[in-house]
């Protein structure tokens, strides 16, 4: 009868056989994903909705930082450098900071005018478009538009299917998937902006006050009357003759709201709430701005939340 003991060395002998096997056989084929960057949040957001698992995406500024001003890091440079697209906001709402950092990646990809370059503002609604001569005397005035625009689903609708196009050219294979992505996305946009309606319905044509400009396309869409700003200028401090002229209009026009970005000091919106009445309402203008509010729907039901409560 065979003995059914195994040799020691026979087993020793296998496992390294096997082993050499696992380093020179190739490994299973893995789909390569798209890697993608974005500058903001809400650029990163909606490239996620439609690109599902076959895109990586990585926004360079967070949620609750201001997007006019990020700190340049070299860390972002690694990121662009393996980007395939890069993703802008646009209407130099990135002059400040993302420039330099796109011409020292040195990826050509992404470069300005190349295939891997997307600016988002192509495909949405821009308001706030300069008519005569733009001079520093006005502010950070953006002489392209306002480049706030992502805060209208319409436009969330708009720069989504943009963004679905530009990866079924870069990933012909998976044109059709994004399509899908982008069909669903809208579907589900569509019943969401039915209670969002019909959430700010009963406060339309109310009478709001936000610290930077950067509201007009929610407040169009609705039906918002944003009167004044705790700016003078866009991008110019608060000061005291523009605070007492501000606080006289919200109290003849009995305007009771005052909107204020995550990154704004609250001192002088707080003393404006005091002397006229009014309640400060520290709205998100991106989607991370609070570790709960992680995609594009999120953010219009948080805000909306926030205004409701406020305006009632």
């Amino acid at each position: 009868m065979t003995s059914m003991r195994t040799n020691p060395g026979f087993v020793v002998a296998l496992a390294i056989t096997l082993a050499l096997v696992g380093i020179f056989l190739p490994a299973p084929a893995q789909a390569k994903k798209l890697n993608i960057v974005t500058a903001t949040t809400d650029m990163a957001a909606l490239t996620q909705e439609v690109g599902g698992d076959k895109v990586s995406v990585e926004s360079i500024a967070k949620g609750y930082q201001d997007p006019h001003f990020v700190e340049a890091k070299p860390s972002f440079l690694l990121k662009l450098r393996q980007a395939d697209l890069l993703v802008v906001v646009g209407l130099q709402l990135e002059i400040g900071w993302l420039p330099p950092l796109i011409t020292q990646s040195g990826n050509p990809r992404i470069q300005v005018g190349a295939n891997g370059y997307l600016d988002a503002s192509q495909f949405a609604e821009i308001l706030d478009i300069p008519t005569g001569t733009v001079t520093r005397a006005m502010g950070d005035v953006h002489p392209l538009g306002n480049p706030h625009y992502w805060l209208d689903p319409d436009n969330g609708r708009r720069i989504a299917k943009g963004i679905a196009g530009k990866l079924g050219e870069l990933d012909p294979e998976d044109a059709g998937y994004f399509q899908q992505r982008y069909q669903d996305f809208d579907k589900r946009l569509a019943a969401a902006e039915q209670k969002w309606d019909a959430d700010m319905k009963p406060y339309r044509g109310r009478k709001v006050v936000t610290y930077h400009n950067s509201f007009p396309n929610f407040a169009k869409h609705y039906g918002l009357n944003v009167i004044g700003y705790v700016e003078p200028r866009p991008g110019i401090p608060p000061t005291p003759s523009h605070t007492i002229e501000l606080i006289g209009l919200m109290k003849r026009e009995n305007c009771k709201v005052i909107l204020v970005e995550p990154y704004f000091d609250l001192k002088t919106p707080n003393s404006i709430a005091r002397d006229t009445g009014g309640t400060v309402v520290q709205y998100l203008p991106s989607v991370g701005g609070q570790k709960d509010v992680t995609d594009y729907f999120k953010l219009f039901d948080y805000d909306i939340g926030l205004l409701m409560k406020a305006l009632q």
